[in-house]
This record gives structure tokens, C-alpha cells and sequence, in this order.
């Protein structure tokens, strides 16, 4: 439920840093997808104060992380529109905060588990680097496809693809878990999915009226197409002249 809130926050920082235009349909948008997920997840789990403060704080910098994002991907001079080489730039720095965390929390378990660095049979050590260097690739992908998704649309768009894997996941456990969804939670999830389609309806037509808008404009700036147009024009108009001078 708390989660839901990070599409609030990309929001507000999207329209501070004017990369997003206050429009009544966003807003809209934002609105149904954050109340439908509420509504979706309410009840579900108990309530912890320690817990709320963390994810709010976790949502509140996911927002500003993933708009400073699409500002560093999208200013065309800074070079950075390739998914790799914001990662080659972004990592190294993610994998020096999170190295320490690391170090605290799972460094001395790691350090003496019989899986690894106490192992006794090859076998066990080879599944797990497997396992591990398998969870780096899907890793990598998710992170490519995160910042490719962010530099083709916008950090908005990510956090709403978020929300509907979220969806996703919860729909499986009612389904596979034996989890059970009251009449409100069913409701929050059509709210929640007609949020999502209709974000999807308006990226859409902005799309294709941006595209539209280009075409106009490279007509309007290109002096060889204006020629060409008008000697079109003015040979069809001498076929007409003909055409009725013969009738």
C-alpha cells in the first residue's frame, strides 16, 4: 500500500523539474492507479509504524532518483541516452552504497556458510555460482530495460509499469497462494487497471500527434519540399486548365 505512493512522488517531482506538463488527465491517472492499489492491498497486512516510515522514505527517494534519471538520459549534450552507458556510470556507485549494507547484514553468514567459502563439495559450489551469476544477468536486464524504458518515455511510464507488475504478482497469489480478496480489493484492482489503460490510451495519442506535429514542422523548414510542393501544385493546376479547355 505504502509502495503505491512512489507513483505520488515521481509525479510531484516530474512536474517541479517541468518534465512533466500539469494536465487534469495525469493527474487523474495518478490518482486512480494510487487509489485502486490502496483499495487493491487494504486490509491485507498488519499495520507497522517502523515499517510505513521506511517504505514512505523508500518511495520518496524512488522518486527522486528516477526523475534525476530521465533528466541525465534525456538532455541530449550530457550523451547518456544509451541504457549502457548511464549504467556504466550509474552502478559503480550503487554497488558502493549497497557494498557496505552488504558487509553488515550478510557478509559474516556468507563468510562461514559451507555453500561457499566453507564448501565440501564442488558440485553444491558450482549450482550456486550458477545460481548467482544467473541472477546477475536477469539483473542486468531488468536494470537495462528500466533505463532504456526511461529514456524512450519517462520516469512516470516506469513507475506505472511497476504498479501493474505489482498487480500481476498479487493477482497470482489469490490465484496460487490462497490468498483472499475481499469485494473492495476487487474493485481497487479494476480501478487500478483502468488507471493503467488509460495512461496507456493518452501516451498514445501524445505520441502520435508529437509524430504528426514533427512531420508539419520539417515540411514547413525544408525549402527543397516547399519547391517540390508547389511545382506539384502548379502542375496540377495547368492539368485542370487543359482538362477543361479540351471539354
Amino acid at each position: 500500500m505504502t509502495k503505491s505512493s512512489a507513483i505520488l512522488f515521481i509525479l510531484l517531482f516530474s512536474l517541479l523539474f517541468k518534465l512533466e506538463e500539469m494536465r487534469l488527465a495525469l493527474v487523474l491517472v495518478v490518482l486512480l492507479i494510487a487509489g485502486g492499489l490502496f483499495m487493491f492491498t487494504y486490509k491485507s497486512t498488519q499495520f507497522n509504524t517502523q515499517g510505513f516510515m521506511l517504505v514512505l522514505c523508500a518511495s520518496f527517494l524512488g522518486g527522486v532518483r528516477w526523475t534525476l534519471t530521465q533528466i541525465l538520459m534525456q538532455k541530449a549534450e550530457l550523451g547518456l541516452q544509451n541504457p549502457i552507458d548511464i549504467m556504466f556510470h550509474l552502478q559503480p556507485l550503487m554497488f558502493l552504497v549497497l557494498f557496505p549494507l552488504f558487509a553488515v547484514f550478510e557478509g559474516l553468514p556468507l563468510s562461514v556458510s559451507e555453500k561457499l567459502f566453507h564448501f565440501h563439495e564442488a558440485g553444491m559450489l558450482l549450482c550456486l555460482v550458477g545460481k548467482l551469476f544467473l541472477g546477475g544477468i536477469l539483473a542486468f536486464g531488468l536494470g537495462f530495460s528500466e533505463f532504456l524504458l526511461v529514456s524512450r518515455t519517462s520516469s512516470l511510464t516506469l513507475s506505472i509499469a511497476g504498479i501493474f507488475k505489482e498487480i500481476c504478482i498479487l493477482f497470482l497469489a489469490t490465484r496460487l497462494l490462497g490468498d483472499h480478496l475481499s469485494l473492495l480489493n476487487w474493485l481497487g484492482f479494476a480501478v487500478c487497471l483502468s488507471g493503467i489503460s488509460l495512461h496507456v490510451i493518452l501516451k498514445a495519442i501524445n505520441t502520435k500527434g508529437e509524430k504528426t506535429l514533427n512531420l508539419n514542422e520539417e515540411a514547413s523548414s525544408d525549402p527543397d519540399l516547399e519547391l517540390l510542393l508547389h511545382h506539384t501544385e502548379h502542375g496540377e493546376e495547368e492539368e485542370d486548365v487543359e482538362t477543361i479547355q479540351q471539354h
